[in-house]
């Protein structure tokens, strides 16, 4: 039964019907169902207010409503000029001092100056890369061991990067973002952009893993890359292509040069090595954004990592020059607003300098996937006007801030106008900026009246599993209803570190969907231990629809009753519940949904996919119906169950395996609060909830923690 507990739950798009967001630190699950509440004894009032504050649970660090502070304090008077002579060495050396963030004291934190056209010598508010863990690694905030600042020198407005970060968090995995006033031996350098590192802490949150193949592209070469090919393939020798990218793990040159290989001279076989849907959200993303600083125009300014399932996955980077702050294509000359407005939407479609684009495109069912996720930014963004409130929004809470900061590159009143009007002066170069709606309401009017989007697609209604809650190694059937559609596909996993199988649904009247032609497609599959998510794709000769129309980031869920299920775990316990020795550790609580006793000799509990044989259960059985409860401790030497690994607060994977390692349950999470569970409700079959902690206990929901409370 695998359960992803990285998902928000969604009933404004899809009729009432809650999709689940890939790999994205936990926001909402239910949201009336969950409670950031440590104790009981509150009142009503206060209960229902915190269980729909549960949405921002443990990022209070990138919340875009924090504008954090950090004081940092070096011994050094000249530092500045010991900053500019490590950025001149080009090493990432760092200077030491302490930092003061938020009230929190932080010692031994390395500092560096980071950018390329953001960074001058000659300027006073330079972007920063400051590193807690630089000596202590278990020194962080939030889990968060390096922190990433932007000095807004390319940005009058101030919310490019935080606007356009929000909307790509919807789509695919991406950096929180906020704000930060940034303080050097007690002078104020001003207001940046506070973005979180695209790192381990990061790929393990996203994709379950961090240890695979991981790059970032970055181009080391003098002079514009003009004659260069993105993503293009140079041979076997990874020296060749060590001007294009800068390796981040330990190794991965081989897997990097075999996608390239495949891409450039086997694209038929495209899905078993890139998350083409990933990439297409990208593509679509920095496209319509006129993002032409990053790998649509110029071979920089993304990540790419290899997940489990052996896919590359784009990953977007530093978006401070998006929505037209970069306005010029390799190919040509800069361009004026008019050409940005008017920018093809199949940019470099053809182009042999660009497989990124070209070698996908040429799909024609790529092409089709890629133009529904570009209708889709479109629709809940910029259609209805969404991004101009959200930038009005972030800046009112910015504005005094703005106006404090000496050391800003446009003015205050720059500030305010370029929202909606180009303003220039005062930057760097004393360029132009282009405003974000100038820019956005005749791009996508442009865009609209293209005739591939014009075009109708299907439209999917009415999808339903049957049965509803289906037990283990048993056959379900997936129905839905499909207008104007030729090809219908059922893309699922059975787990979070695979990847998304199709295979392809009828309206034949064979394949339980009712009678011939009624325009219900249906598909049966035999289902395993572990949960099913999928989404559907439908398409005709003109155009394709998703459902959820966010897929593949956004997904269904089938739970799979099972035998054993995880019914609760505890991620951060400061105060819950205490072992043999009074420690407060990590536990995981297991439950068994059968009348007969279990056996556990033999099993597996993990929280490595890797390597799911990590701790193996003595000759321990579990009742019927009952609870055992295992200490993710690191601690084997302790009496009882201790397992030999603790749990992250941050996010990861935890893994119930058979004596023969087949997965019986896993469950996926993101951050965690202290001292709040997440658990099943009810236990061994339901959903999982944030809850206060029921140690060995039936787990509660938030009605019955009220009525426990004397309230009705």
């Amino acid at each position: 039964m695998t359960h992803l507990l990285r998902f928000r739950t969604s009933f404004s798009l899809f009729e009432g019907k809650p999709s689940f967001k890939e790999n994205l630190p936990l926001k909402t699950v239910k949201k009336e169902t969950h409670s950031k509440a440590k104790i009981l004894s509150v009142t009503l009032l206060s209960v229902l207010f915190l269980f729909n504050a549960a949405d921002v649970l443990a990022q209070e660090f990138y919340d875009i409503d924090t504008i954090n502070t950090i004081e940092i304090t070096f011994a050094e008077n000249n530092w500045d000029q010991l900053l500019d002579d490590l950025y001149a060495a080009g090493n990432e050396d760092r200077l030491t001092g302490s930092a003061l963030i938020n009230g929190v004291q932080f010692t031994d934190v390395g500092v560096r100056y980071k950018g390329n056209s953001s960074y001058s010598p000659n300027q006073v508010k330079n972007p920063l890369n400051i590193k807690l863990d630089y000596i202590n690694e278990d020194q962080t905030i939030d889990g968060y061991g390096t922190l990433k600042l932007a000095n807004v020198s390319k940005d009058p407005s101030f919310v490019r990067e935080t606007l356009s970060y929000e909307i790509a968090r919807k789509y695919m995995p991406a950096s929180q973002a906020n704000y930060i006033n940034v303080y050097i031996n007690g002078t104020h350098l001003g207001l940046y952009t506070n973005v979180q590192s695209v790192d381990k802490f990061f790929l393990g949150n996203h994709f379950n893993s961090n240890q695979n193949a991981f790059f970032k592209g970055e181009l080391t070469q003098s002079g514009p890359p003009t004659a260069d090919k993105i993503w293009a393939y140079y041979g076997t020798d990874s020296a060749d292509y060590s001007e294009y990218y800068e390796l981040k793990s330990d190794d991965g040159w081989d897997q990097l040069i075999n996608m390239l290989d495949f891409l450039n001279n086997f694209p038929g076989n495209m899905e078993t090595y890139l998350n083409v849907d990933r990439h297409l959200w990208m593509l679509a993303y920095d496209i319509l954004l006129v993002n032409l600083d990053s790998p649509v125009n110029y071979g920089h300014n993304y990540y790419l990592y290899q997940d489990d399932a052996n896919q590359f996955n784009p990953v977007v980077w530093d978006l401070n020059e998006s929505f037209g702050g970069f306005s010029m294509l390799l190919s040509g000359p800069p361009l004026n607003v008019t050409s940005m407005q008017q920018l093809d939407p199949f940019l470099y479609e053809s182009d042999t300098d660009y497989p990124i684009i070209s070698q996908v495109l040429s799909n024609q069912r790529y092409r089709k996937m890629y133009v529904a996720h570009m209708k889709t930014i479109m629709q809940e963004n910029f259609n209805n006007d969404w991004y101009r409130t959200r930038a009005l929004a972030i800046q009112n809470k910015i504005d005094s801030d703005v106006q404090n900061d000496a050391n800003k590159f446009y003015s205050y009143n720059n500030f305010l106008d370029n929202v909606d009007d180009s303003v220039g002066g005062g930057g760097p170069g004393n360029q132009s900026v282009v405003g974000l709606t100038e820019l956005m309401d005749a791009r996508i009017n442009y865009i609209n009246n293209q005739a591939e989007f014009q075009a109708e697609a299907p439209s999917i209604t009415g999808t339903a599993v049957v049965p509803a809650a289906p037990l283990a190694n048993s056959q379900i059937t997936i129905t839905a209803q499909v207008n104007s559609a030729n090809f219908v596909q059922l893309k699922y996993r059975d787990s979070v570190s695979s990847a998304f199988i199709g295979v392809e649904m009828f309206d034949d009247g064979n394949h339980n969907d009712g009678a011939a032609n009624d325009e219900i497609y249906g598909v049966s599959l035999n289902v395993g231990s572990t949960d099913l998510q999928y989404y559907i794709y439908a398409e005709n000769d003109d155009a394709a629809q998703f459902d959820p129309q966010r897929a593949a980031y956004e997904f269904y869920s089938v739970s799979i009753v099972g035998d054993l299920a995880i019914n609760e775990f505890l991620a951060s316990n400061e105060l819950t519940v205490a072992d043999q020795d009074g420690e407060f550790d990590d536990w995981i609580e297991l439950y068994n949904n059968t009348g007969s006793a279990i056996s556990l000799n033999g099993y597996f509990l993990s929280d490595d996919g890797q390597a799911l044989d990590q701790w193996v259960f003595p000759d321990v059985s579990i009742a019927p119906h009952s609870f055992l409860t295992v200490w993710a401790d690191n601690d084997v030497e302790q009496e009882g169950l201790h397992a030999n690994f603790k749990l992250s607060a941050s996010g990861e994977t935890i893994y119930l395996s058979s004596p023969s390692l087949a997965v019986i349950d896993e469950v996926t999470y993101g951050e965690q609060i202290t001292d709040i569970s997440t658990g099943r409700y009810p236990n061994g079959t339901g959903d999982f909830i944030l809850m206060q902690p029921t140690f060995d206990a039936s787990n509660m929901n938030n009605d019955d923690l009220i009525f426990a409370n004397g309230f009705e």
